[in-house]
């Protein structure tokens, strides 16, 4: 951390400092819509999903704006709306205002998400992989601390949380405003627009093509959250296992992210890393597949659980490196907007997917069906890739942009 520039020490402080205060609160928030407030589920899964939609569908247009005005006016903006958001989830009951709230939550990740890491990337000129390596160390420590944090003041009362919550990132759009330097590469005045730049992106053939292959192993990594969880629940009936998915994946990345990220640098190119870290993905699930007695049932999940962190671990310093590249730094805010937006996307359909593999091979008596179709998945995503580097589009792509 220390051998990089104070600008990215701030905003790796920021990030682990947005991820305490996000998830302090959001693992309770069903639970408190549905238990304290008494709504319906429905209500309670339409609330969320607004936070979600509101976020992945402004995606492209808060990295657009971060290009356009500027990173730090929107990683200001995003953090004051966040203030504002949680704010409010602890001072309302009436649903619309509840979706409002979850509406601000939303649309501040969609600003300050693209534009933090788009002044990242350019801020760390040529060691963009190791800034990105140390960030998610921020970040997934952020996760493993926010939710006990939140488990503590549990005891208080939701609204505690809440207001907790909000006053972190109060304190901390406070600090960016005096510390974060405001760097002069927008593109205000450019000609065409927003609309202008949104074609540029179009029209990059090799990066929708890696985006598009890429958007599996997000597919992959929301596992985390949906199959592994439910199978963890199969096999040992309580919710022990589901705190130990977590623990495990945010321990490994928060203290082992560094070194693995160094030892692949010295040994692979990055089409290499990203390769065989979608291949470590979709093996990760092959464990499920083998029938297994009920006690090493827990044991094949929380394999499962550390390879596909591995394969993520691997991957996601060289894949942030790889977008900014594709971008030339000039329109990083935008071509992040757009890859989120489009991840987003892919884990929606891949949720439907997922599910439906369980629905299905349930119904055939076939339980393994669908953690097949997720090793398939991730397959064909290190293949596609893996094309794409041996065309050269990868190779020619870094040559275009750096010139």
């Amino acid at each position: 951390m220390r051998s990089f520039s104070q600008p990215i020490r701030l905003l790796l402080v920021n990030q682990l400092t947005i991820n305490i205060g996000f998830y302090m609160l959001m693992p309770y928030l069903a639970t408190y819509l549905t238990g304290d407030l008494g709504l319906a589920v429905w209500l309670a899964g339409l609330i969320l999903g607004v936070r979600n939609l509101s976020q992945q569908g402004m995606f492209l247009i808060g990295g657009s704006l971060a290009d356009r005005l500027g990173c730090k006016p929107l990683i200001m903006a995003g953090l004051v709306l966040r203030t504002a958001g949680f704010a409010l989830l602890g001072l309302v009951q009436a649903v619309p205002a509840l979706i409002v709230a979850s509406v601000l939550t939303g649309l501040a990740g969609a600003l300050f998400n693209p534009a933090a890491r788009a002044y990242l990337a350019r801020e760390a000129g040529e060691r963009k992989v190791e800034a990105f390596a140390v960030f998610n160390v921020f970040y997934q420590a952020g996760v493993l601390i926010g939710p006990l944090v939140g488990l503590l003041l549990q005891a208080a009362a939701f609204r505690t949380t809440c207001l907790v919550a909000a006053a972190l990132f109060a304190a901390l759009a406070v600090a960016q405003i005096r510390a974060l330097p405001a760097r002069r590469d927008s593109r205000t005045g450019a000609p065409g627009g927003m609309l202008g730049d949104w074609r540029q992106v179009l029209a990059n053939r090799p990066f929708l093509l890696f985006s598009v292959a890429m958007t599996g192993s997000y597919v992959l990594n929301f596992q985390v959250y949906l199959g592994l969880p439910i199978e963890v629940r199969r096999v040992t009936g309580s919710e022990l296992g589901v705190a130990l998915l977590f623990a495990l994946s945010g321990s490994m990345a928060a203290f082992g992210q560094l070194r693995l990220t160094g030892w692949v640098k010295r040994r692979w190119s990055p089409e290499q890393a990203m390769v065989r870290g979608l291949w470590v993905m979709g093996a990760a699930f092959l464990p499920l597949t083998a029938p297994l007695p009920p006690a090493a049932g827990l044991a094949a999940v929380l394999l499962t659980t550390a390879l596909l962190t591995l394969g993520t671990m691997i991957v996601y310093p060289f894949e942030m490196a790889t977008i900014a590249r594709f971008s030339g730094d000039r329109l990083a805010g935008t071509y992040y907007g757009f890859y989120n937006t489009l991840s987003g996307l892919g884990i929606a359909a891949g949720n439907l997917l997922t599910g439906t593999a369980f629905d299905t091979g349930r119904s055939l008596g076939w339980p393994t069906l669908p953690w097949w179709t997720l090793a398939a998945l991730g397959g064909a995503c290190a293949t596609a890739l893996l094309m794409m580097s041996r065309t050269g589009r990868l190779q020619a792509t870094y040559t275009e942009v750096s010139g």
